[in-house]
């Protein structure tokens, strides 16, 4: 593949499901790149995202516009924010706004995220029993796609009925950020984001009805209810937290949990080491997060005139922190290659930085190491299926599978 970066194409199908030339290529020769002929700027070295995500106040976490593919044209910005007046919750907030949001949502989070090791197990039991077809599993919409989205459901206290639309609504918010969004589509998007937030708001107005009538309240809902009763929340705030948690609460460990398996499926001697040797799956777990972020990046809004890597800022435009600085070869030796030795202090960035660390990484890791162990305890080994080839969703945005089939040989 060339290494001009004036002839990628960044919307190229072959360029989403292989970014690596191209992250190649960008930390190289252009670490902080604009995107020709839009406010976008790529930056793909360990150095200027780090640096880009310590500097809080010139580069604020509001998502305020996507890139967006345009048919037959140059690629363009969707505007969030026309009226400059949107709201700005828990991922997307700045400062003390963000500090409140989290200090709110996440040590209920943690307290809950401790005793779910035997529901997890259980889920991924049930998914392993219903989706198993003879010597076939989808992993990717069997156990990837379902276990965390049912997780978030029992955290936040939705039921489990509600998992399905639940999915629908989260990959239908992810898809419409994602740059890659089909001709027409657009306006199924939108309803989708309004349903869901005219769902969460609806789960909230119950929560606090009955606030009073359950014995052992302590769903993040139950947080939320009495977050706003407390006034360190408003009502908007908690139903567009409740939206957030919903609709990227998934994501990363949907993510991991597929892209792992793909990992192993791929590398024979690999899988039988960690089937020798479990205790190496968290070692692993990080290398999967490093190769293969689940968010290619994150947004970053620039506050005023600035610069970053030697390169000029204008206010208004936009950074994409991509997943190239996990494989910087001047941070990581021999990057491409999965390393269980690697030094963990410095593990990767596919979980964030500072203040915006993933609030869910702890019950990512505890929902993939389920996956895992479940996939390498009922298997004496599994392949990709030669008939059946996995596939990306095309997004500028995510790194998830549409689909993973497996081959697998059930112990």
């Amino acid at each position: 593949m060339t290494t001009d970066l004036a002839a990628f194409d960044l919307f190229d199908p072959a360029v989403l499901d292989d970014p690596y030339p191209l992250y190649r290529a960008l930390r190289a020769q252009a670490p902080v790149y604009r995107v020709p002929g839009t406010g976008f700027f790529l930056v793909s070295s360990w150095a200027a995202v780090t640096e880009a995500t310590a500097r809080t106040a010139d580069f604020s976490s509001h998502l305020t516009g996507v890139l967006v593919a345009q048919p037959g044209a140059a690629p363009s910005t969707f505007d969030l924010d026309v009226t400059g007046q949107a709201v700005h919750v828990l991922a997307t907030a700045d400062g003390a706004t963000h500090a409140a949001h989290r200090g709110t949502v996440g040590p209920a989070l943690v307290k809950r995220v401790r005793t779910l090791g035997p529901v997890v197990t259980a889920l991924t039991e049930q998914l392993w029993a219903a989706e198993l077809d003879g010597d076939r599993i989808d992993w990717a919409t069997g156990m990837a796609d379902r276990l965390p989205l049912a997780l978030i459901a029992a955290l936040v206290g939705l039921p489990s009925t509600d998992v399905p639309q639940l999915l629908t609504w989260a990959y239908d918010a992810t898809e419409m950020l994602g740059g890659m969004v089909a001709e027409g589509r657009m306006a199924t998007l939108v309803t989708s984001a309004a349903e869901l937030a005219h769902y969460a708001h609806l789960a909230l107005r119950s929560a606090k009805e009955t606030a009073g009538e359950r014995d052992s309240p302590g769903t993040l809902l139950d947080v939320l209810v009495a977050a706003v009763a407390e006034g360190r929340i408003d009502e908007q705030q908690a139903v567009l937290i409740l939206v957030q948690l919903i609709g990227a609460g998934g994501e990363s460990t949907a993510g991991l949990i597929a892209s792992a398996a793909r990992l192993l499926a791929t590398d024979h001697d690999l899988q039988a080491r960690l089937r020798d040797h479990p205790d190496l799956i968290p070692a692993f777990l990080d290398e999967a997060l490093r190769l293969e972020s689940p968010f290619r990046g994150h947004h970053r809004h620039v506050v005023a005139d600035t610069h970053l890597g030697g390169v000029e800022l204008p206010a208004g435009s936009h950074l994409l922190l991509w997943g190239a600085a996990n494989r910087d070869p001047a941070v990581y030796p021999d990057a491409d290659a999965v390393d269980l030795a690697r030094p963990r202090g410095r593990a990767h960035a596919a979980f964030g930085a500072g203040a915006h660390f993933c609030i869910g990484s702890a019950l990512a890791r505890l929902e993939a190491t389920a996956a895992l162990t479940l996939l390498l305890d009922r298997t004496s080994h599994f392949t990709l299926r030669i008939d059946e080839p996995p596939r990306w969703v095309p997004s500028l945005l995510v790194r998830r599978h549409a689909s993973l089939p497996l081959r697998v040989e059930p112990r």
